[in-house]
């Protein structure tokens, strides 16, 4: 994997910050987030998240561990760990796009040329389930530990051979895998609140993007004023409380996700 900066991440999700910030799954109803805060806190793994729906205790400590890889906490801002990205992942997995809502299930299951789609027989959430469980039996043979508790390089190290390889995740080839966690974090970070990651709007107020006011028109005659207010969402009541849908509310937007919903088989 390339070293990840934040100019370079940027630079690549650039063209994912405008359609992410309409995207997919949440949390449960009655949870609500400060939307005009300060910028989160450093959070400390599974304790600043909310109760997953989807992911096991041992599968949330490894993509807890990798999305903070990903996207790290650094002098500019709160990482994905801090934006809330795992909680966004588990709710996107343990929703409808996790069981597969809009995908082609019928098969024939061969492997196809790269503009062909998505062209493995698991859900998104079979994959990311089969996957953790190879990574972590890989993880503890080869270390006897947990991805969790490398070193920083070292999980570095493994998510490039991820990213790099093609060995066989319980059926899942590894840069699939990679390339689909990869894709959920940076929808995670740039996401509307309202479905359960760019918590506290970080990524927005790091990037300057204002978010879902329902009119600009009186500042189309102001030009060369810097615009000031805060980023707001989609889910904000008149307290600016914001209220995420849950679940089910939701069916996941197309995007550069490989897992993407959109049932390609053989370019259809």
């Amino acid at each position: 994997m390339e070293k990840l900066t934040r100019r370079t991440f940027f630079k690549a999700a650039g063209a994912t910050a405008a359609v992410a910030a309409a995207k997919a799954h949440a949390l449960a109803p009655d949870e609500a987030l400060h939307a005009h805060g300060a910028a989160a806190a450093p959070a400390t793994g599974a304790q600043a998240q909310p109760a997953y729906l989807f992911l096991r205790p041992d599968e949330a400590r490894f993509v807890e561990a990798a999305v903070a890889r990903l996207i790290p906490l650094d002098g500019n801002g709160p990482g994905a760990l801090e934006a809330g990205v795992p909680n966004y992942i588990d709710r996107q997995l343990g929703g409808a796009w996790g069981a597969g809502e809009r995908l082609y299930r019928s098969g024939p299951w061969q492997p196809g040329l790269p503009g062909q789609g998505y062209q493995l027989p698991f859900t998104p959430s079979e994959l990311f389930r089969n996957a953790l469980r190879a990574i972590h039996d890989d993880v503890q043979k080869r270390r006897n530990t947990t991805f969790d508790k490398l070193p920083g390089n070292e999980q570095d190290a493994y998510l490039e051979s991820l990213q790099t390889g093609n060995q066989d995740l319980n059926g899942v080839p590894a840069h699939t895998f990679f390339e689909s966690l990869l894709a959920l974090t940076i929808e995670g970070f740039f996401a509307d609140p309202i479905y359960g990651g760019n918590k506290d709007m970080v990524a927005w107020r790091m990037i300057g993007f204002p978010g879902a006011y329902a009119s600009f028109y009186h500042l189309v005659d102001q030009h060369g004023v810097l615009f000031t207010r805060p980023p707001m969402s989609m889910g904000e009541d008149n307290r600016r409380m914001i209220h995420i849908q849950p679940v089910s509310a939701q069916p996941k937007a197309v995007g550069p996700n490989p897992v993407d919903g959109t049932g390609k088989k053989g370019g259809k």
